[in-house]
């Protein structure tokens, strides 16, 4: 199926049955991606008394209860409820679901016993090019990446230039492959999360932040139309699929 878009005066095609899904799904088990110093998730089936729910056991249904955490064990989308003392819902603040994006591969560099994603980086990639999302995939990237085990690892990060950087280039959703924009251990200072969010000035609230995406080898850096799929939960972040489509030509 080809639907028409039209944006910014231009007009695009895009074929909706070849979608390009960069969400990591939640799996039981060890083998989940995880961050954040949490236990695996845990999918099974529910009991009560002798009642197990899955058919196998003798159940009319499959009735599994889920235990997880967004920001630890899944693709995840998040508002700057995240980082506030008063309540904000990603399922409220985000109210619009298809943007024109920008996929970017980066290699972060090294800043003291640091790797970052700088200003410069960001800059060299987006040239003059308006976007409303930007989808970082950071390099190497490796299949390991879905199962990775991130707490006490320090990973790579964004400086605060950077997320500023983005913001005055008008990127009001920010794709990232990482457990978090900010580095792990910073004392809560959360520097990106807050320049991203513009909590000094004029909070943005209707951006968000996408962490622990994958963004398979095969998808070419350039302009796409995201999908971003986010689960209603009335919570500051919530499990998502964002989905890429790439324009005909």
């Amino acid at each position: 199926m080809i639907a028409n878009i039209k944006y910014n005066s231009k007009n695009y095609k895009i074929d909706l049955s070849n979608p390009l899904d960069i969400s990591i799904p939640l799996r039981d088990g060890s083998e989940n991606v995880n961050a954040w110093y949490l236990d695996s998730p845990k999918i099974g089936p529910h009991q009560e008394g002798g009642f197990i729910g899955k058919v196998s056991e003798g159940a009319s249904t499959n009735f599994n209860d889920i235990w997880f955490n967004p920001h630890s064990h899944v693709t995840h989308t998040e508002c700057l409820g995240h980082i506030t003392e008063g309540f904000y819902s990603i399922n409220q603040e985000l109210k619009q679901f298809f943007f024109l994006a920008e996929v970017i591969t980066v290699a972060p560099e090294k800043k003291g016993d640091d790797f970052v994603i700088s200003e410069k980086q960001l800059k060299y990639a987006l040239g003059n090019k308006k976007r409303e999302a930007l989808i970082i995939r950071t390099i190497p990237n490796l299949e390991n990446k879905k199962s990775m085990k991130y707490s006490n690892e320090n990973p790579p990060y964004l400086l605060e230039a950077a997320a500023s950087y983005l913001v005055d280039k008008g990127i009001s959703h920010l794709l990232i492959d990482l457990p978090s924009v900010d580095k792990e251990k910073d004392g809560g200072a959360l520097l990106a999360h807050n320049a991203f969010w513009r909590m000094n000035d004029k909070p943005r609230s209707s951006a968000t932040i996408t962490e622990f995406i994958y963004v398979g080898n095969e998808i070419e850096d350039g302009c796409y139309f995201l999908n971003l799929q986010v689960a209603p939960f009335e919570n500051d972040a919530s499990p998502s699929r964002p989905i890429l489509y790439a324009p005909m030509e």
